[in-house]
């Protein structure tokens, strides 16, 4: 069985490995303008044929309002502008929290704005109940505040719930929530 080898001086070997002319400017430069010249033609043939039609093919008489109306495909849908929702939506949500408004008026139940409930609270202080004892007599722990993994506090996308900066962010070790 004979394995052919080539010459080390083949002409095979000689070119390999990179060109020994560069590109020729002219022809690049040529076939960049005679591309721009056909995309220009074309653009000013499109624009022509779209003013023809709209000239000779009106668009006709509306539809009837007897025509059923488009329907919507069932739920769940796509979102077409999710942006806006979540802007119109967190705008509604700040309007409920900031703003009076009666939620029983039959009832005298009024929603009153966090700020000023808060302000309310801190003057008239809540009501004290006895601390529940633990079977094993040792006083029950207080409810659990609540923490993401990590130890970060997060807030969403109406601004109350995106990531606290670090100047709000308690100091290690105080064990303190602010």
């Amino acid at each position: 069985m004979a394995t052919k080898h080539p010459k080390p001086d083949s002409p095979a070997d000689r070119g390999a490995g990179y060109e020994r002319t560069d590109a020729h400017i002219g022809s690049l430069l040529q076939f960049a303008f005679w591309m721009a010249v056909v995309i220009a033609v074309v653009m000013v043939g499109m624009k022509w044929t779209f003013d023809y039609y709209a000239r000779t093919q009106p668009l006709g008489a509306p539809a009837s309002p007897l025509v059923a109306g488009r329907e919507l495909p069932p739920s769940p849908r796509l979102q077409v502008q999710p942006r806006l929702e979540l802007k119109d939506y967190c705008e509604a949500q700040q309007q409920d929290v900031n703003s009076y408004a009666w939620v029983d008026r039959s009832s005298g139940v009024v929603r009153v704005p966090v700020d000023r409930a808060m302000d309310l609270l801190l003057a008239r202080g809540l009501a004290a109940r006895p601390v529940s004892e633990a079977p094993d007599g040792t006083a029950a722990a207080a409810a659990a505040t609540p923490a993401i993994a990590g130890g970060m506090d997060l807030q969403g996308p109406c601004g109350y719930l995106t990531e606290k900066s670090a100047t709000e962010t308690p100091a290690e070790g105080s064990g303190e929530r602010k």
